[in-house]
């Protein structure tokens, strides 16, 4: 999944994120509005992941819901 395909469905993809990462408020996720980059800032942010970290986990979430879409 790309960043615009992620961006077009945010509303839809919003909930789910906050399912996997229950520290992201509604206030972060209006924040986001859908920017990939801003998700891995927020995870380092609330979660403490290193750079890596984040891209990882953000990576494998967003794989997971590719899958599903398709």
């Amino acid at each position: 999944m790309n960043e615009n395909n992620f961006e077009g469905n945010w509303d839809e993809f919003k909930g789910k994120i906050q399912s996997r990462w229950g520290k992201l408020s509604d206030n972060d996720m209006e924040q986001l509005k859908g920017n990939i980059k801003e998700l891995k800032g927020k995870l380092k942010q609330k979660y403490g992941y290193t750079q890596e970290k984040a891209k990882e986990e953000a990576s494998k979430f967003l794989e997971k819901l590719n899958s599903k879409i398709q």
